[in-house]
C-alpha cells in the first residue's frame, strides 16, 4: 500500500479505538493496527469504565439492545477483610440511573469489538471510507523514524507511512521505548500483575443474589486477607450472567514472598464472606495481565515528539487512589486527546513537537492529570502494609467485638476500640495513617 495516512495508530485497545472514532468524525486518513485477530481478542481485562466520554463517542450507547458493556453501576462497596470476618462499607443510589451512566462494568473481548464496530461505522460515514482501515493480525515491529521524526511503522517486510503514529500499545512499552521516550521496561515494584475469573451463573439467580435490578450493577473492591499479605487487593464485578472475581497484586512484593498468584486467588475465594457469595457458579474463564501501579513517577519522560504520540496504558495512565481503579476512562481521554491534537496538526501542516505537545498541555489540563497529581500521596499510602493488613485486621477485629451480642456486660464502644488497636496497630500510627490520609485524599 502506497498510499499515506494522516496517522497510524498502533493498538486497537480503549485508548486506539478512543483515538480512530476521533479521527473517522474528523475525516482523517488512518489505520489502526491490532495484533490480536480482532480489536479485543488479546486484551483479557475487564471492570468498570467510569466517566462519561464513552457517551461522546457513541452518543445514546445505553439505548442499543445488544451494546458492549454488561452493566451500569447502581452500588459500590469496599470491604475489609481479616481471616474470619468482613467489615462493608455500602453505597446504592438511584441517581446512579441517570444518563449517560457514569459507570459501566465490561468484559474487554465483548467491549473492544463492539467499539471497533463503531468505529468501522464512523469510517463508512466519513468522506474517505475506503481510505481509512482498522488491520488486525498485524506485529508492528518498529515506528519508522527520520532525522528524529515519526514517518509510519514496519511490520515484517512491509512499511506502511503516516504523518503521524500515536502509540496505544499498552504497558508493554517495546514501542515507546523504540522511539527514544522510555529508557527501560517499566521496574517490577512499580508494575502489578492483575488475575481474573469469569464464573457464570443463571442470570436471575445471580440478580436474586446481588440484588439487581434490570441491567444494574454491583462493584465490590476489597482489602486485607484477600491478598494473603501480598501488597494489593481483591475486586468483584456483576455483569449480565457473570461475574469477574479477581485480585490486583504488586510483582516486585509477589516475587519476593514467592507466592503463586493462582494460590492466593483461590486464598481469597476460600474467605467465608467471598465463598458464599460466589457459591454455585461455573469458572468460563481464567486469565492474567500486568498493569501500571498508577504512580507516575515511571511515565516516560515525554508522551510526544516530533510526529509521534503515547497514550493508555503505554503512557501508564492508570491510578487507584481508594475511590476507584481508574484506567480504561484515562485511557478513552487520553485517546481522545491524542486524536484532537493529530486534527490540529494536519489543519496547520504541522506535526512537529512544537504541535505535538498540545496533547500533553491537553491532558494536563484534563482530569486524567489533575488527578494523578493530586492523588499521588493516596497511592502510595494504599500500597503500605498498613492498609493491606494492620488496618483490614483492626477494622474487622473491632467489628466483631461491637457486633458480637452475649450473656456478659457490654464493654463501651471506645474500650472495643482501644483493644483493637492496641492489638493490631497503635494509636501514634492511627494518628500518622490518618494524617497522611486526610492529606492525600
Amino acid at each position: 500500500m502506497d498510499e499515506k495516512f494522516d496517522c497510524i495508530i498502533v493498538g486497537a485497545g480503549v485508548a486506539g479505538l478512543a483515538a480512530a472514532m476521533t479521527l473517522a468524525r474528523n475525516n482523517m486518513k488512518f489505520l489502526l493496527i491490532e495484533k490480536g485477530e480482532f480489536a479485543g481478542a488479546k486484551n483479557v481485562s475487564g471492570g468498570v469504565l467510569w466517566g462519561s466520554d464513552l457517551a461522546k463517542l457513541v452518543p445514546n450507547y445505553w439505548e442499543e439492545e445488544n451494546a458492549g458493556w454488561e452493566r451500569y453501576i447502581t452500588q459500590r462497596r469496599l470491604t475489609f477483610l481479616d481471616e474470619q470476618s468482613s467489615f462493608s462499607i455500602d453505597f446504592k443510589s438511584s441517581h446512579f440511573q441517570e444518563t449517560p451512566y457514569t459507570g459501566v462494568v465490561v468484559l474487554r473481548s465483548k467491549f473492544d469489538r463492539w467499539l471497533a464496530g463503531k468505529v468501522e461505522d464512523a469510517i463508512a460515514e466519513s468522506d474517505f471510507p475506503m481510505d481509512s482501515f482498522i488491520a488486525p493480525n498485524i506485529k508492528v515491529d518498529e515506528v519508522l523514524m527520520e532525522d528524529g521524526k515519526a514517518v509510519g511503522i514496519r511490520t515484517g517486510e512491509e512499511e506502511f507511512h503516516a504523518n503521524s503514529v500515536i502509540i496505544a500499545e499498552g504497558v508493554n512499552n517495546l514501542l515507546t521505548r523504540q522511539v527514544g521516550l522510555q529508557d527501560d521496561y517499566v521496574p517490577a515494584d512499580h508494575v502489578l500483575t492483575g488475575i481474573k475469573e469469569v464464573i457464570r451463573y443463571d442470570q436471575e439467580k445471580l440478580e436474586d443474589r446481588f440484588q439487581l435490578s434490570g441491567l444494574g450493577g454491583m462493584s465490590n473492591e476489597y482489602i486485607g486477607y484477600a491478598t494473603d499479605g501480598v501488597e494489593g487487593g481483591g475486586f468483584l464485578y456483576t455483569n449480565r450472567d457473570t461475574i469477574s472475581i479477581g485480585l490486583v497484586l504488586g510483582l516486585k512484593d509477589l516475587r519476593e514472598k514467592g507466592k503463586s498468584p493462582h494460590d492466593i486467588l483461590n486464598h481469597f475465594k476460600k474467605h467465608p464472606a467471598v465463598r458464599d457469595t460466589i457459591r454455585g457458579g461455573e469458572v468460563v474463564e481464567y486469565s492474567a495481565h500486568v498493569v501500571s501501579s498508577g504512580d507516575k513517577r515511571i511515565m516516560p519522560k515525554e508522551l510526544y515528539k516530533d510526529g509521534v504520540l503515547i497514550c493508555g496504558e503505554a503512557a501508564n495512565l492508570l491510578m487507584n487512589a481508594g475511590k476507584a481503579i481508574q484506567g480504561m476512562d484515562y485511557a478513552m481521554r487520553s485517546g481522545i486527546l491524542a486524536a484532537e491534537t493529530i486534527v490540529k496538526a494536519k489543519e496547520q501542516d504541522d506535526y512537529s513537537s512544537s504541535t505535538m505537545k498540545e496533547y500533553r498541555q491537553a491532558l494536563d489540563e484534563s482530569f486524567v492529570m489533575k488527578d494523578m497529581n493530586s492523588f499521588q500521596d493516596a497511592v502510595h499510602m494504599l500500597h503500605s502494609p498498613q492498609m493491606f493488613k494492620d488496618v483490614p485486621n483492626l477494622i474487622c477485629d473491632f467489628g466483631r467485638k461491637f457486633f458480637t451480642i452475649d450473656n456478659e456486660p457490654t464493654p463501651k464502644s471506645r474500650k472495643m476500640l482501644a483493644e483493637s488497636i492496641k492489638k493490631h496497630s497503635s494509636y501514634w500510627d492511627l494518628m500518622k495513617l490518618g494524617f497522611k490520609g486526610a492529606k492525600s485524599l
